[in-house]
């Protein structure tokens, strides 16, 4: 079973149409993750019918016994991030530090399991998808990555299917770092913008660090064809095969707005990502 995980340094770049479009292109023989846990879109496209929810706790928050607690204001002294106020512990303002518990001499404060989001597993027309969302201001989406990853691993194992393809977070942290450990492959999708080039070198980076196998596509190359070329001649430079461009095309937003793959329109855009899969099935 082969691991594919699609990211980009930034947002923004089309990572998460191209996905969409792997999706139909692998026709049923991958189960798909959407790992942007922080914000999820790839259902909007992909249209799942939920089948199994799976509850996520992220990191422990105090909690305080009343019957125990005496009130001598030591825990309120030592909380460095105001979570206490009238001896009660404001859930979203606990960083889970523990602080709080290690102060208390009557033993009043544990810290306890709290519900941070949920992970699913739904079915769509392409495929069996593990997503999740993590509830707003929570922490630890790395965590809940990872669950989605686990889940989306024993599925395909379960289902005998022989891929995985991934939808990773965004940027260069703990979100993506988790979305791209231990794959097989990693699918860099940048643009020929400023921010663009400067965030495909950090997230090359990053791949190279954990020593994943990267490749690169440059989505709407043709807005800006030289700094298009100057981006080839860096991944050139670095050992890092281009896979493939995908020209600016306005149908990518009529598929957007009608929720199907790029892929299912007849369209230069689709004609390129279409390649690009090929490549990387090919190469895998």
């Amino acid at each position: 079973m082969k691991q594919i995980v699609v990211i980009s340094g930034k947002g923004g770049t089309g990572k998460t149409s191209i996905v969409a479009s792997f999706a139909a292109c692998a026709s049923g023989r991958a189960v798909i993750a959407d790992c942007d846990v922080d914000a999820p879109d790839l259902h909007i496209i992909l249209n799942p019918v939920v089948r199994e929810r799976r509850d996520f706790f992220g990191i422990r928050k105090a909690s305080i016994d009343k019957e125990r607690c005496t009130e001598c204001g030591a825990c309120v002294e030592h909380c460095r991030f105001d979570a206490i106020k009238n001896f009660e512990v404001d859930p979203s303002a606990c960083e889970g530090c523990g602080v709080c518990m290690l102060v208390c001499v009557s033993d009043a404060v544990k810290m306890v399991e709290h519900l941070s989001g949920h992970a699913y597993i739904s079915d769509t027309r392409y495929g069996p998808l593990v997503h999740a969302d993590l509830f707003p201001g929570e922490e630890a989406s790395g965590k809940l990555v990872t669950m989605v990853r686990e889940m989306a691993r024993s599925l395909a194992e379960s289902l005998k299917m022989d891929m995985v393809l991934i939808d990773g977070s965004p940027g260069t942290g703990c979100p993506v770092i988790a979305s791209l450990s231990g794959a097989d492959l990693a699918l860099i999708v940048t643009e020929p913008t400023v921010s663009g080039v400067h965030d495909l070198d950090r997230i090359l980076d990053v791949a190279e660090h954990f020593r994943i196998r990267a490749m690169v596509c440059i989505n709407k190359y043709d807005i800006n064809e030289e700094t298009s070329e100057n981006i080839e001649l860096a991944c050139n430079g670095r050992g890092v095969e281009m896979i493939g461009r995908i020209p600016f095309d306005t149908n990518v937003i009529d598929a957007m707005v009608r929720s199907v793959p790029v892929v299912e329109l007849s369209t230069p855009a689709a004609c390129s990502i279409k390649q690009i899969w090929s490549r990387l099935v090919t190469s895998l």
